[in-house]
């Protein structure tokens, strides 16, 4: 048996003995000078039961590919990672999980530390070379610099996350994640993820206390509370991350327990509804907008949705031949085009009435020039209204349409769930029943609907 190589055959690098299987390799030619362990790997897999003998086997056997890479690889940083790597699958497959050899010091995991002790001990052909050193920890941990381990992050811990985001998504959230990164290294540098002390963790909350807090003599807070938060948490959550990814779930974070006091969020005002009524929907008011964006705008004063939600909607959540024209506020599940919403509660179904209605009407397939594009739609409104004086204020922005909806509703004396059903804001109580027909939520809305010309369309 420990004669089979290859690739094809599922026995391959298995051998036997007493029932018992053993992982048999020879160690490559071009590898054996720096391999101490030629010219034969062997390894007891310590099981009877052949499919687990395979799966233990597989898991080797890609330990020893990634070590031997490693070994003729010309890279500077790539040996020590496989390296590391192949340790942590060599630890695996002995059934134990790697972890440092800090971590193994630790009085919370003796025990551990002792089963692995034990494991060597019983096992006189387990050589501290092979499989022992890793058992215990006793791997150079990989120098690779923040920025790299960012790469780490996101190519190899959270894809997951990401699969159902949509580009634009994808991009924001990278977007937001990188800044940390990029002012952590502009404060201190790229520097080892090892080599991270309390000392450069309090330098980047500093440089945030000063933005925020600014002394007397600094002038005025150029940053707020949530910036600096958002930084360090980002920070904060790549080191745990990635040194629980590496084997360290127990290293202290220097970034634990640093941030700012957040007062309350000032929310973005609404549109008044006599401004929404005078003033944007105003004959001429939107004519020189192009005409998607000019839809999108007026689909937002009576549906209360969000700007992405809106221009992102698929023709089929258009349902304008249903009994209650409506949309369907949800998901977008193409693998090759995907699109989350913000929240679950914020699938919905929202009916159409007034300006919206007539707008979907004339849009049937929905805005495809802003689809997948919603940053280049807010730019488009934004410098638009504030060149056409169509915000009252200074503090107002495009969002304010989603606030006036909501304070709408409450002055028309839509209950809270409702007002949550439709905003798509969740029900803090177990769910009953579909939370009303969509004919009494078209009829609340009919009920404050504001009147329109059908030549803004």
């Amino acid at each position: 048996m420990g004669r089979n190589r290859s690739r094809s055959d599922p026995d391959r690098f298995l051998a036997s003995r007493a029932g018992n299987y053993f992982y048999k390799r020879r160690v490559p030619t071009d590898v054996a000078h720096v391999d101490k362990r030629a010219p034969h790997v062997r390894i007891s897999l310590k099981t009877d039961d052949r499919t687990l003998a395979r799966r233990k086997r597989d898991m080797l056997e890609a330990a020893d590919d990634a070590l031997w890479a490693s070994m003729l690889s010309d890279h500077p940083m790539d040996p020590a990672r496989r390296r590391y790597e192949a340790a942590v699958k060599r630890v695996e497959a002995l059934d134990f999980t790697f972890h440092s050899a800090r971590d193994l010091e630790k009085p919370d995991a003796l025990d551990d530390l002792v089963d692995r002790l034990r494991l060597i001990t019983a096992n006189p052909k387990l050589e501290l070379g092979d499989a022992g050193m890793p058992l215990l920890g006793a791997v150079e941990v990989p120098r690779t610099t923040i920025s790299q381990a960012f790469r780490i992050y996101v190519d190899e811990l959270v894809p997951d996350e990401l699969v159902n985001k949509s580009k634009v998504q994808r991009d924001q959230w990278e977007k937001v994640k990188l800044r940390a990164v990029n002012n952590f290294i502009a404060l201190v540098s790229d520097k080892a993820m090892v080599d991270i002390s309390i000392d450069d963790a309090k330098k980047v909350y500093r440089h945030w206390l000063g933005r925020i807090a600014p002394k007397e003599k600094e002038g005025p807070a150029t940053a707020s509370a949530s910036s600096g938060n958002r930084d360090l948490g980002n920070l904060r959550v790549l080191y745990g991350a990635y040194f629980k990814y590496m084997g360290e779930s127990r290293r202290e974070n220097p970034f634990d327990g640093l941030g700012f006091a957040m007062k309350k969020k000032r929310s973005r005002p609404p549109f008044p509804t006599e401004w929404l009524r005078d003033v944007i929907m105003k004959v001429g008011n939107l004519a020189t907008l192009n005409e998607e964006a000019r839809g999108i705008v007026l689909a937002l004063i009576e549906t209360g949705a969000r700007p992405s939600e809106i221009c992102n909607l698929e023709p089929s959540a258009i349902r304008l031949s249903h009994k209650v024209p409506h949309l369907a506020i949800e998901p977008r599940d193409d693998p090759n085009d995907p699109r989350e919403i913000k929240t679950e509660s914020s699938r919905r179904i929202v009916p159409l009435v007034g300006v919206a209605l007539a707008v979907f009407q004339r849009h049937k397939a929905g805005f495809p020039r802003y689809r997948n594009r919603e940053n280049d739609l807010s730019a488009t409104l934004n410098k638009y209204f504030r060149a056409n004086s169509l915000f009252p204020t200074a503090g107002h922005t495009v969002y304010s349409f989603r606030h006036s909806f909501e304070d709408r509703m409450k002055e028309a004396g839509f209950d809270d769930e409702l007002r949550r059903l439709l905003m798509g804001h969740t029900i803090d109580r177990p769910k009953y029943g579909s939370g009303g027909s969509l004919e009494w939520r078209r009829k609340h809305l009919m009920g404050m609907a504001l009147p329109f010309d059908p030549s803004i369309v």
